[in-house]
């Protein structure tokens, strides 16, 4: 095949966009995994029908389980994508990988692409929401995913990156309820980020920076630890929103983009901050970092150790 790629798409419960998926890669992908974690419906029917190769792990978080696919599929393409579920690789994306590909000097190897996100069957275009520069192709052997619990990048070593202008569409088609309990998950795993980077509970990966990602991503990273995190939540939360909202036009994606500016650029940031402090509370006078975690790990349901 002129196209040497493999797709690795992680899957739980996803058999309302992994056919959708699937094939909006099959025309580029020389193979395509299906990493599930034990879904109930028909994700792993309909992965396996459309010649996709299931293997099913236990899941602990992204970073980890995408790790266990680079590690553990039997991936021959010199090239990788991670891809998640409820995207869709758009048509001239899939052109401009075919064309470019094969055909990009060694140096090269790592691919940004373009990300637009859906929100209620529009595009969010404002609010610092497009483009969203993320490392999503790269050579086999020179791209992990970090490891941490939120936030985690892909990011690439021993060479430089490029970035392609076709766009890839995230189109969950779920309602407002999955939306709010999937970012009230969200919010707990980047709390417990934000505690291990404040009291060094145990090892995180931070390896994100101009060389191994987009420069806009390791500018935003910068920001968060270095500046909004340090900030009361109570105050970080607004400001955040007015700047996204009002600065960055925001306001320009309508009633449905003052919704999506809200609760993922407010509700969601006010309530990280709300669990750091309900955790930080339920933690007060702890000084044994295997105590702390056991806590932590009681209050949120994920295992925790120190390495």
């Amino acid at each position: 095949m002129s196209n040497d790629l493999a797709v690795v798409i992680l899957t739980y419960n996803e058999e309302m966009h992994i056919e959708r998926a699937i094939k909006s890669v099959q025309s580029i992908a020389s193979e395509i995994f299906v990493i599930d974690s034990g879904s109930k419906d028909k994700t792993v029917e309909l992965a396996e029908k459309n010649k996709a190769l299931v293997l099913v792990h236990p899941f602990v978080n992204q970073a980890k389980q995408f790790n266990w696919a680079l590690d553990n599929a039997p991936i021959t393409a010199n090239w990788i994508m991670r891809l998640d579920a409820d995207e869709i690789i758009e048509s001239d994306l899939q052109q401009e990988i075919q064309q470019k590909l094969p055909h990009l000097s060694e140096n090269i190897v790592g691919i940004n692409l373009k990300r637009k996100h859906i929100f209620m069957d529009r595009w969010v275009r404002f609010g610092g929401r497009y483009p969203l520069r993320l490392m999503r192709i790269w050579r086999t052997g020179h791209g992990r995913v970090e490891d941490r619990w939120m936030d985690e990048h892909v990011v690439i070593s021993n060479g430089e990156t490029i970035t392609f202008n076709g766009g890839f569409l995230d189109c969950n088609l779920n309602d407002l309820t999955f939306f709010t309990d999937k970012h009230n998950k969200y919010a707990t795993r980047e709390a417990i980020d934000v505690l291990n980077q404040k009291y060094a509970l145990f090892t995180q990966e931070d390896s994100l920076n101009t060389e191994t990602a987009s420069f806009q991503a390791s500018l935003k990273r910068n920001i968060k630890e270095k500046i909004y995190n340090k900030l009361p939540f109570t105050i970080s939360a607004l400001l955040y929103f007015l700047w996204r909202y009002i600065f960055q036009l925001g306001f320009l994606d309508g009633r449905s983009g003052l919704v999506y500016h809200f609760l993922q650029g407010y509700w969601y940031r006010f309530l990280v901050g709300a669990k750091i402090m309900e955790l930080e509370r339920a933690i007060v006078g702890m000084t044994d970092k295997k105590q702390i975690l056991v806590k932590i790990s009681e209050l949120t349901g994920h295992k925790l150790s120190v390495d």
